[in-house]
């Protein structure tokens, strides 16, 4: 039988599975609670920069954003927004280590700060710091213990370090709180799938495509787990539902041609 590549919710990267079989790319960290900031006490001057810092920001020209806020800091090097924002567009631009220098700025004047540790626990992660990632989602969940989105990256991190057990954990506790939280049931389907918990990974995707039906990855990583339990019929069905949302993937197709009626 024709083995396929399957999706992942790792960190943006590829990642090995085993034999031919590859689990692919699908989802990012979550940014749930990551907003940019408007301070509410500025001087007319500094308003004036970080008004343009905001809309440049919103309107996609992070050099921009940073430049302005820059001068804000200038003025104010203890402007936690600015700071916190600076950050952000920073990430945006793939400057991580200079985003986190900044959240550590912000932390370092409210050490309360919750986004700023999420933010920095996303860049971390991005950088495969998947320790320091974790460290700063831990205190995120101190300070705010039903913060899901900071379970949820925790929950992705440990699966980058193939602590699924961990992982699991993590979505479980992301989808006490929001029971239709998508990204979790379907990142805690592929732990289970590494544990070689089939069924139990085909529940999740179920639960994925219940509350959102569009989701295309959950339909090819169900595919790969009724293949696993032997149920060719539905592991057949779930594969051309993938085909049929917009997805055109070489290997998919030719196993279903190999395979299915």
């Amino acid at each position: 039988m024709k083995k396929r590549t399957a999706f992942i919710g790792a960190i943006l990267s590829l990642i090995p599975f085993s034999q031919p079989l590859i689990i692919k790319t699908g989802v990012s960290l979550s940014t749930i609670g990551i907003i940019i900031f408007y301070p509410k006490q500025v001087n007319a001057q500094e308003k004036i920069y970080f008004k343009s810092a905001f809309e440049k920001a919103k309107a996609g020209d992070h050099y921009g954003a940073i430049s302005d806020y820059s001068k804000v800091i200038e003025t104010d090097s203890r402007n936690q927004s600015a700071l916190y924002n600076r950050g952000l567009s920073k990430n945006k631009i793939g400057d991580y280590s200079g985003s986190i220098s900044d959240y550590t700025k912000a932390i370092e004047i409210n050490p309360k700060k919750v986004n700023a540790y999420i933010a920095r626990g996303n860049s971390h992660a991005k950088l495969n710091d998947n320790y320091g990632a974790i460290s700063d989602y831990n205190k995120a969940i101190e300070i705010d213990p039903k913060n899901k989105g900071a379970y949820y990256n925790r929950g992705i991190s440990k699966s980058d370090l193939k602590d699924y057990y961990g992982a699991i954990s993590d979505f479980n506790r992301a989808i006490k709180i929001d029971s239709k939280y998508v990204s979790a049931y379907y990142n805690r389907g592929i732990a289970k799938f590494n544990l070689e918990d089939y069924y139990g990974s085909i529940s999740d995707y179920n639960n994925a495509i219940k509350n959102d039906p569009q989701h295309s990855n959950s339909y090819f990583n169900r595919s790969l787990s009724k293949e696993k339990i032997n149920d060719l019929n539905g592991a057949c069905l779930d594969a051309k539902m993938y085909i049929s949302l917009g997805n055109d993937d070489a290997d998919n197709k030719a196993w279903i041609k190999n395979n299915c009626k």
